[in-house]
């Protein structure tokens, strides 16, 4: 079942036909080593890629619609991701898909994603027939840093954009930015997101934190990819004793992912953005 090609072997930016029967094949893998070889890969690293699926449905025996929230776990060290658009055709191969219950389509999606990840997922499907548990949009904790001034001439990546305060103390601090920006590295679409940042260690300089999130602007990469380089240039450059890294990117096609990793947090809550 596992496509695991290139990405441009992937069903994203191609024309494709969409299954009218649950179909797990069309599911593609995206492998993670190539990334991870151009970064340090902490041995204490935690993290996870928190899908979330505002368009699932399903037939009942009787045939008729359920509908659904989806939320996708994936760990930080499986082998491999989803790839979205894969991710969206296999899930709406449920649509016109008759099943038992709600468990047993959840017992699909955990057999058919663990396999396509080579690692557990964990799924979680929100009935709407009974009183929400799923994320809502709620003020990330922290200090917005988007109104300081900067003046940018990059816009790719740039780590040396990255210092700490003169004669900085150590401390414990949450920032976050809503000017997260990179683009899909297949179809060259926009991928827009808020990242939050939490550590402890030497002073973090916001403004040149800032100048350094805005030089994602036009970089191409997924982003899982790019949340790992965030917190490798990050602990490379201002060599925090904690750091905690976590992206939330806007919904597509139904769809947002948002992508953290850590050496000291081991869960987040679920919530959403105003934005998502």
């Amino acid at each position: 079942m596992t496509k695991q090609n290139t990405v441009h072997d992937s069903p994203l930016g191609q024309e494709v036909n969409y299954p009218t029967q649950y179909d797990p094949s069309v599911l593609f893998a995206i492998d993670r080593a190539p990334n991870r070889s151009q970064l340090i890969i902490p041995s204490d690293w935690q993290g996870q890629d928190i899908w979330y699926a505002y368009e699932m449905s399903w037939l009942n025996p009787q045939g008729k619609p359920i509908v659904a929230i989806g939320r996708f776990a994936f760990d930080w060290n499986s082998p491999f991701l989803v790839e979205s658009k894969s991710f969206k055709l296999y899930l709406n191969s449920y649509n016109e898909s008759g099943f038992e219950s709600q468990a047993e389509v959840e017992a699909l999606l955990i057999k058919d994603l663990s396999a396509l990840t080579q690692a557990p997922v964990h799924v979680q499907l929100y009935s709407l027939d009974e009183p929400y548990q799923g994320p809502s949009a709620q003020a990330l904790d922290g200090k917005r840093i988007d109104n300081l001034e900067v003046s940018m001439t990059h816009y790719q990546p740039e780590p040396a954009l990255l210092r700490c305060t003169p004669q900085a103390e150590i401390i414990t601090e949450s920032l976050y930015s809503h000017l997260l920006k990179s683009n899909c590295p297949v179809t060259g679409q926009p991928d827009w997101g808020t990242v939050q940042i939490r550590y402890t260690g030497a002073a973090i300089d916001h403004a040149a934190l800032l100048s350094y999130i805005v030089s994602f602007r036009k970089h191409t990469e997924f982003h899982e990819h790019c949340v790992e380089r965030i917190y490798h240039d990050i602990m490379q450059r201002c060599q925090p004793e904690q750091l905690f890294v976590m992206a939330r990117y806007t919904r597509r096609g139904g769809l947002d992912i948002n992508p953290w990793r850590s050496n000291f947090v081991t869960e987040v809550s679920d919530q959403r953005t105003q934005r998502q």
